[in-house]
């Protein structure tokens, strides 16, 4: 293959940098004393994840993925809610998107070069691409399942069988 493939993420990206960029970030957003923590549970059997693009050198999502009861109580954290305030789906897309829009911003800034981000989606995460391009902080929030991952973008399905020149 002759053209230059971009790097991946895991050259670009270490998971103890994903891991203060959330230390930073989860006070903020989040409240204080509240932290994301990089010890693994067992995953739930059904999630929920938001997540941002980011295109430029280096292209792919920063992906927030819990349980929708973890999305909840994380919505009512962000928002502020106490009750009997009753959180929708639509503050969970809010406060959900809301995350991973700040964590992809830090994200994107000590990527190389010039990129850009788009707009935070909910709903079930983004294919993931190569293996090696894949940055995957597995952990917990108060107890329960949390990720942050960075992935690259999957290759683009084309019904033509033909390549698209890059």
């Amino acid at each position: 293959m002759s053209l230059q493939q971009a790097q991946p993420i895991s050259a670009l990206l270490d998971p103890a940098t994903v891991q203060s960029i959330a230390d930073e970030v989860w006070p903020s957003l989040v409240g204080d004393g509240e932290a994301f923590v990089p010890v693994p549970v067992a995953p739930p059997a059904e999630v929920v994840s938001a997540w941002v693009t980011i295109t430029g050198p280096w292209s792919g999502s920063v992906v927030l993925t819990c349980a929708p009861a973890t999305a909840q109580a994380l919505t009512e954290n962000v928002l502020m809610t106490r009750p009997p305030t009753v959180v929708d789906d639509e503050d969970v897309a809010d406060a959900l998107g809301e995350l991973a829009n700040v964590l992809g911003g830090n994200i994107k800034s000590v990527l190389p070069g010039e990129s850009k981000l788009g707009l935070p989606q909910i709903g079930s995460a983004p294919t993931r691409g190569r293996l090696d391009d894949v940055c995957a902080l597995v952990g917990q929030w108060r107890g329960n399942f949390l990720t942050i991952t960075v992935q690259g973008a999957a290759p683009a399905q084309h019904s033509s069988g033909t390549e698209v020149p890059q």
